[in-house]
């Protein structure tokens, strides 16, 4: 594990959060990841490092869908909105892409959560390491985390 996981799971402890953490073989897609959790795609958290006007910020989607960069842009008041590179992630987070976990808070990011996936029962994500997973409720992430919510993804096609 991943001092990060480690963080991670303090934070949950800390916080008496209620949730399961799975060990498993490291994957590589949203897909692969729903698959070895026994998971719903649409309850994937997926983690994605933007750039906003030269700031890092996380935002956080469902991982069946992809994010609108437009409505990042309207809700944040940005101009300028770029995905991270995976070099910049490592550099910055010390993460490969897909170990980012939803909380921007253990990496110094504010975060961004999409309504639809904080409406789900439960929400899972690799947390800091792609052969690490946590399962939780999305109630728990919402009030140990404290996202800003809104529309950030594009439905479903």
């Amino acid at each position: 594990m991943t001092n990060l996981t480690d963080r991670l799971v303090a934070l949950l402890d800390a916080e008496d959060a209620s949730y399961r953490l799975l060990h498993h073989a490291p994957t590589r897609t949203s897909e692969e990841s729903a698959r070895v959790r026994g998971t719903p795609l649409r309850q994937g958290a997926k983690a994605l490092v933007f750039r906003a006007d030269g700031t890092p910020i996380l935002v956080v989607i469902p991982a069946d869908r992809r994010v609108d960069s437009r409505a990042v842009k309207r809700a944040l008041a940005i101009k300028d909105l770029r995905f991270i590179s995976p070099d910049d992630l490592k550099e910055l987070t010390g993460l490969d892409p897909g170990a980012v976990p939803p909380f921007g808070r253990l990496l110094g990011f504010p975060t961004y959560a999409d309504e639809d996936l904080l409406g789900e029962p439960e929400i899972s994500f690799n947390a800091g390491d792609r052969g690490v997973s946590v399962i939780m409720p999305a109630d728990e992430y919402q009030r140990i985390e404290r996202p800003v919510a809104g529309r950030f993804s594009l439905s479903p096609s």
